[in-house]
């Protein structure tokens, strides 16, 4: 009505505008007078108080040509008397009667105010809004209104100001920076009451339907308007956002952009002071109940940012809410958003951070993006937290997430990623946000947008209710599992950012376990966990609990996704709180690792070509990091994704936990067999000791269930598969390594040469011999097969030198050799005892039994089995010294010293047997002279031992020992008979090495007697002259006997009187 009637009066603009400012004094005055009546005098009656000599009125001719001459007369009317009431014309009659209660025709203030808030719901008869209208412009001309005005609230106005409309532009700035200066008010300066407060408001809000009755805002911008909204009809559409923009971002004078601030600031604490926003949303705040409340103080309730929460919330819970009204909220968000002056909070609580950071940054939001990074540092540079609470309740009303182009510096900053990355998405829709999340980091992106976009996501991360499609989808959910509150409200058990934890917490539980999450809503969560895994920022809770931690560890850690891997790396080092976050994290990666946005990026060729068809599965359960780890070695592998990959195995190791499958198959054998043990190596081992224990007893049923060994075996190929998952050392490096990893890497070499097909280099390397040699051979055999061959000439040499480490490790602990534990298990306790005293459980016993069954082998006491595998480790050490582990470690300097060159050789054949046996007198060293000694003796027993020898003398056994049964020194006997019998003629160097041979043993006997009757018994057994030995014996017990028999007692005969007594 009034934007009408503005738009019509063409003429007389002055006189008009005076006489409307002078309204606003009167409806100052009015909602004043009425709570200050007793400084006056006055007595207030059931409405607002009538001011004397109320005009003489008639109906005013239709607004048209003549309006300007109508207005004139109006205002030369004569008063009547304070008698007269609007009530009794009959231009409103009808109108009063249809809208305005009884009680208040008595009042024409009260008339007049009822039928000026109730003109958008019902069109007022031309008649009576010209009766009203000249009403109105009489009115004010009295004089007396200032002077009131100015007596309620003279604690506010502190100067003359009293012309062209002054005293309510004082009053309305003396309220905005009342609400900017709460906390900084002195005790000597008086705050403005709160009924002047309202009665300002008020009057701005009377005066919004019509540019000109704002008399300040009217002469500050006239020019201005004129140049900028001369087509625009005289309403107050130049304060609109979209207007505003003209008259303040380019040639307007600085006191008509102040004035338009002021009028701004005034619409953000009460809508209703914005014409157009109220109007177009008064039906949809009825019908939303949005002012329901009437225990809310009505600051509070008017608050344009009350407004647009209420009426968002109502738009994201699926509710009709207008067009009209959706575009005036747009525009006002978008204002929000573009200038933080118009927030009373920001300009309140962020005024240190503004002017330290962020001054000079006033336009195009650039101020609030200043504070958003800000807000998103780390400790030394975070801000307050009265304004982080600011900043996040802006964001709230302004709701950028809904649509990104609010924000105008994300606006302008990511336009080119949006045409080029997301111009399949329609413009302004919510999933814009989420593309750009998704091109973050890419080639694609640009490093403003970056910034930018990072700064919002910070605060949208921090309450679920700012992703409108998160929210959409899991509204229903998050009431159901969380017990949410509506859109707009915040409850201290429930806060905002705990809703998504709780979200996230039920998006993977399983069906056993119940209260899931809908389907819609769980791949929404997804989306915003692969989001959250690009920044430790974007995850409120992780970054709360690890700041500490990640000061501590990881502040050289920057550049993208390295903080995360940091805090992994350092996971037993993190305090509990974070500890637990961070390990609830990466448990949730281990079930979907595509949470892990850049590892996949970064894997993209590897997945596309060997795990298209894990990847394409909906739900992860691991095996995407499966088939990766798989492919490690692929060409397609990348450094990146290598080292992604690698990583994450390195995390895995840290708890059991972290592997979903490991988790959920052994997770019932873990406790009931490994109870209070959390790190995933220690579990595997645990398991596998347990597997391996059953299966060496024989036992009828295997405590680790099926499911969990077969999930084991995948584990403990992953382990073997990098040496930093299951190092492989050589024996140089063991002796600087602590007791404790030395017994962990023994435990672990158990496990693997338990089972051979976890060997992963062994597979590696051999994978062509295993095919050609051992096809037919059982899994767990493959070694044994692959040592038969060893010697082949179509053997790969590569696969012979990994054959070869892998008979030194097991040469160093008869555990390590699954074949000879099993042959020798009564053996060993029998004859070796003693060792397995001094030996730790988990240490190794660096081939001490071994060589004590060696010993035993020499002296033909072991059991057939044990005697077969001995025999083999006989024979494969005699052809290699590095076999022999107590050879190698004793004899160390004698074999660099006194056969260098036989141990250079690349290809070992016993030369540096030969060349210790050869140096036995100059070897000083008496343990390194033992060992050599006992390779003496060992030869003795089984020709196979002696390489050399077995060489030199193979065409004589063929020819006079083919009879013979190879073992137990009877091929050694057979060629020591045929070397004293002169009727055999043995090969030469045969002969030669005979009888070195015959020198060592002799020298042997000499420098190593017997230590007792069992050693000389043996040597005697074992000696080539043991029939000429066995026979002096034998005639020596003759001799004495018949000695014996022919002399008769030596001693003196006793008489029988001696005998007697």
């Amino acid at each position: 009505m009034w934007c009408s009637l503005g738009a019509s009066l063409t003429v007389g603009v002055k006189m008009a505008a005076y006489s409307r400012s002078q309204l606003q004094l009167l409806l100052l005055f009015s909602v004043c007078f009425c709570g200050f009546g007793s400084v006056f005098g006055l007595k207030p009656a059931s409405g607002p108080a009538e001011p004397p000599n109320a005009p003489v009125l008639r109906p005013a001719d239709p607004p048209a040509k003549d309006a300007p001459a109508a207005a004139a007369a109006g205002a030369s009317q004569p008063r009547r008397a304070t008698g007269w009431k609007l009530s009794e014309e009959e231009a409103c009659r009808e109108d009063l009667t249809r809208l305005c209660p009884k009680h208040t025709w008595t009042n024409n203030l009260a008339v007049l105010e009822c039928l000026q808030d109730r003109r958008e719901e019902s069109e007022l008869a031309p008649d009576c809004n010209h009766l009203l209208w000249n009403y109105k412009f009489n009115l004010t001309t009295d004089p007396k209104f200032e002077s009131v005005a100015t007596e309620v609230c003279k604690s506010t106005i502190a100067e003359d100001v009293h012309t062209q409309g002054e005293v309510i532009a004082c009053l309305e700035k003396a309220l905005v920076r009342e609400a900017e200066q709460q906390q900084q008010q002195q005790d000597h300066v008086r705050p403005i009451k709160e009924e002047c407060q309202k009665a300002i408001l008020r009057v701005a809000e009377l005066s919004s339907d019509d540019f000109h009755l704002d008399r300040h805002l009217y002469f500050s911008c006239r020019d201005d308007r004129e140049r900028f909204c001369q087509n625009v009809r005289g309403c107050h559409c130049c304060l609109h956002p979209k207007k505003k923009k003209s008259l303040t971002f380019k040639y307007s004078r600085d006191y008509c952009r102040d004035a338009l601030t002021t009028r701004q600031k005034l619409i953000s604490q009460d809508y209703r002071v914005s014409y157009s926003l109220a109007k177009a949303c008064k039906v949809d705040l009825r019908k939303q109940h949005c002012s329901l409340d009437t225990n809310l103080p009505r600051a509070r309730e008017a608050r344009l940012s009350y407004l647009l929460l209420c009426l968002e919330a109502a738009v994201h819970r699926g509710r009709p809410v207008s067009g009209e009204c959706q575009g005036e909220m747009l525009d006002y968000r978008r204002m929000l958003m573009e200038d933080f002056s118009l927030s009373p909070e920001i300009v309140l609580h962020c005024r240190t951070e503004i002017e330290a950071h962020c001054s000079g940054l006033h336009r195009k939001g650039r101020t609030l993006h200043c504070l958003m990074r800000i807000g998103r540092g780390d400790r030394s540079t975070a801000v307050d937290s009265m304004c982080q609470r600011a900043l996040q309740t802006l964001i709230q009303s302004a709701d950028p997430g809904a649509d990104y182009r609010i924000d105008r510096a994300l606006n302008e900053a990511c336009e080119s990623v949006i045409q080029t990355a997301c111009k399949h998405i329609r413009n302004g829709d919510p999933m814009i946000l989420s593309c750009l999340m998704e091109h973050l980091y890419t080639e694609k992106m640009v490093e403003d947008c970056e910034h930018r976009l990072l700064e919002l996501q910070y605060f949208i991360s921090r309450d679920w209710k700012l992703d409108p499609i998160l929210y959409k989808k899991c509204q229903g959910d998050a009431t159901r599992l969380c017990h949410t509150h509506g859109w707009n409200e915040t409850s201290e058990l429930m806060p905002p950012g705990a809703v998504f934890s709780c979200l996230y917490r039920h998006a993977y539980r399983t069906e056993e376990q119940g209260r899931r999450l809908s389907r819609d809503c769980k791949v929404e969560v997804q989306r915003i966990l692969h989001q959250r895994a690009l920044d430790v920022k974007l995850d409120p809770e992780l970054q709360k609990r690890c700041m500490i931690d990640l000061g501590k560890w990881c502040s050289d850690k920057t550049d993208t996704g390295q903080e995360l891997e940091c805090l992994q790396d350092h996971l037993e080092d993190l305090v509990s709180a974070c500890r637990e976050v961070v390990g609830n994290l990466t448990e949730l990666e281990s079930e979907d690792i595509q949470i892990d946005a850049l590892l996949i990026r970064a894997c993209e060729p590897v997945i596309q070509t060997h795990c298209h068809d894990v990847a394409d599965n909906q739900i992860d359960t691991g095996d995407v990091m499966e088939c990766l780890v798989q492919h490690k070695h692929q060409k397609e592998m990348n450094d990146k994704c290598l080292v992604g990959v690698t990583h994450f195995q390195l995390i895995q190791m840290k708890d059991f936990r972290f592997s979903y499958k490991f988790k959920m198959a052994c997770k019932e054998d873990v406790l009931r067999l490994c109870p209070n043990i959390k790190k995933k190596v220690d579990v595997v081992i645990c398991l596998s000791t347990t597997v391996r224990n059953d299966t060496l007893q024989e036992a009828r049923e295997q405590r680790v269930s099926l499911k969990c060994r077969k999930q084991l075996r995948v584990e403990e190929l992953e382990m073997s598969e990098d040496i930093r998952l299951e190092p492989e050392l050589l024996p140089e490096q063991k002796k600087q390594l602590s007791p404790r990893c030395h017994q962990r890497i023994f435990r672990l070499q158990e496990v693997e040469m338990s089972d051979p097909e976890l060997d992963y280099q062994l597979m590696r390397v051999c994978k062509q011999m295993i095919k050609r040699f051992c096809t037919e051979a059982d899994a767990r055999n493959v070694l044994q097969c692959l040592k038969q061959n060893k010697n082949s000439e179509l053997m790969d040499p590569k696969c012979k030198q990994m054959i070869t480490k892998r008979q030194i490790t097991q040469n160093t602990d008869y555990r390590l050799n699954p074949v000879l534990r099993k042959a020798c298990r009564a053996d060993i306790p029998k004859f070796c005892q003693s060792i397995l005293n001094k030996a730790g459980e988990d240490s190794e016993l660096e081939g001490q039994v071994i060589a004590c069954l060696k010993l035993k082998y020499a002296d033909q006491r072991l059991s057939p089995d044990c005697e077969d595998q001995i025999r083999v480790i006989l024979q494969e050490s005699a052809l290699d010294y590095r076999l022999d582990p107590q050879l190698q470690m004793h004899c160390s300097d004698e074999i660099s010293k006194l056969c260098a060159e036989e141990a250079a050789a690349q290809e070992q054949t016993g030369q540096v047997e030969e060349c210790l046996k050869v140096n036995l007198l100059k070897i000083k060293q008496e343990a390194c002279k033992k060992e050599v000694l006992n390779m003496l003796k060992e030869s003795k027993a089984d020709i196979f031992v002696d390489p050399v020898l077995h060489t030199a003398c193979a065409l004589d056994l063929k020819h006079h020992c083919a009879a013979i049964t190879p073992g137990r020194g009877r091929q050694m006997s057979c060629l020591m008979e045929a070397l004293q019998d002169k009727r055999v003629r043995l090969q030469p160097e045969c002969k030669k090495r005979l009888q070195d041979r015959i020198d060592m043993w002799s020298y042997a006997a000499k420098v190593a007697p017997a230590e007792g009757f069992s050693d000389l018994a043996v040597q005697v057994m074992t000696s080539p002259s043991k029939n000429y030995i066995l026979f002096m014996i034998a005639l020596s017990v003759c001799v004495l006997f018949l000695v014996g028999l022919l002399c008769g007692r030596i001693t003196k005969r006793v008489t029988r009187e001696l005998k007697d007594r």
